[in-house]
């Protein structure tokens, strides 16, 4: 008898140190998901002002030399 209570107690930790790293693991996809979300939003805050125009990019023609030119 002494073989079985060894055994579950062995499954018991096993299942309790599984439960520890899915949770961990739940923690690090929510962490990683809520950072996608921030980056999507400045993309889409990006291409919002890309499709208006409003750029500090100049074109070739517009570019100022350097001044040790």
């Amino acid at each position: 008898m002494t073989d079985i209570a060894a055994r579950l107690t062995e499954l018991e930790n096993r299942f309790s140190y599984q439960e520890h790293t899915i949770q961990q693991l739940n923690e690090v996809v929510i962490a990683q998901q809520k950072q996608l979300e921030q980056q999507q939003r400045a993309l889409d805050g990006m291409q919002q002002l890309l499709a208006q125009g409003e750029s500090n990019i100049r074109r070739a023609d517009e570019e100022v030399p350097p001044p040790h030119y």
